[in-house]
């Protein structure tokens, strides 16, 4: 057992068994992955009750030194309940049909069809909701036709099947991510609508830094438009999609228009068919309202300053009611 550590004396033989199998292994014990936490279990069967008292033993030695919880981890916990992970496969395999049945092209049927279907396939995994909403882009790799999503230290991996030799989701995730690259590249919601209509192939690149803290799943509007700056969804929007497309209430679109556009051998582009005749006093409006607008808010920075006094003020306020000494 290592030196310094504070383990209540009912959860020491506990922790000194965990702690000598991560030696063993060459895992470390503080803190633990979830991944060896599970392990661990495995190669120690023992009785339900048996189990749990080892896992609350060690996050209690976590939580005690700032770590946190292996043991609340998805993987653990289908460790520790069976029936509730039986549950949870038949639950995953209902998902994995319902993702495989939505539309990848269309619009805006062929957007939904690909953010939902990335939804269902990683609600698969047990993931929580809230979670889930959390992901980023550069959460989700690729490991050996595997589709692995990293969130708060624990890795939630769906691999193929016997037969397979590429995981299904893959190709779900691969449809998604291609949309995402499609809008780095022509951030304009018309060009999205041709290209889900008429797929062109886009090249996949690796994402930059930027692109990786991104959310992975964002909300769609009823005409196709995501959020000018990524915004991530709710869990409360994440479970609300994944009851409907379980209960099978999931509201009908109709398709959607398209603008006419030039020959794709050049790109994605939009073409304007009419011309625009302006008013010959277009411009004479438009620099008096630019004249009013100024006027109207002439002395808006004092008001900005003032705003920002106060708000010091009260702050100062409320520090001192929280901490009067």
């Amino acid at each position: 057992m290592a030196a310094g550590l504070r383990i209540p004396a009912r959860y020491r033989h506990d922790w000194a068994l965990f702690a000598d199998w991560c030696t063993a292994t060459d895992h470390p014990a503080l803190p633990a992955s979830p991944e060896a936490l599970a392990l661990f279990l495995r190669e120690h069967p023992a009785a339900p009750a048996t189990q749990r008292r080892r896992v609350s033993a060690i996050n209690t030695v976590h939580t005690r030194h700032g770590h946190p919880e292996p043991g609340r981890s998805e993987t653990v916990r289908r460790r520790l309940d069976t029936a509730r992970a039986a549950r949870l496969d038949g639950l995953a395999e209902l998902l994995h049909r319902k993702a495989a049945g939505l539309p990848t092209i269309g619009w805006p049927n062929g957007l939904f069809g690909r953010r939902d279907a990335l939804l269902l396939t990683l609600a698969a995994t047990g993931m929580p909701f809230a979670r889930l909403a959390r992901l980023r882009r550069g959460d989700i790799h690729l490991d050996a036709g595997t589709l692995v999503a990293t969130t708060n230290g624990e890795r939630f991996r769906l691999p193929p099947e016997p037969a397979a030799g590429e995981s299904a989701a893959v190709g779900v995730y691969h449809r998604w991510a291609e949309v995402q690259a499609f809008l780095d590249a022509y951030p304009n919601t018309d060009l999205l609508a041709q290209h889900l209509t008429d797929p062109v192939e886009v090249e996949p690149v690796a994402l930059t830094d930027r692109q990786a803290r991104q959310p992975l799943l964002s909300p769609i509007d009823r005409w196709g438009h995501l959020p000018l700056m990524p915004q991530p969804m709710t869990a409360q929007s994440v479970a609300s999609i994944v009851q409907e497309h379980l209960s099978g209430r999931v509201r009908a679109r109709a398709p959607l228009p398209l603008r006419k556009q030039s020959g794709r051998n050049e790109g994605p582009t939009v073409r304007i068919e009419s011309e625009i005749d302006l008013d010959p006093h277009y411009y004479e409006r438009g620099v008096a309202a630019r004249h009013h607008a100024r006027d109207s808010l002439d002395g808006l920075g004092d008001v900005f300053d003032d705003i920002e006094a106060r708000a010091d003020a009260l702050l100062e306020e409320l520090l001192t009611v929280l901490d009067p000494t």
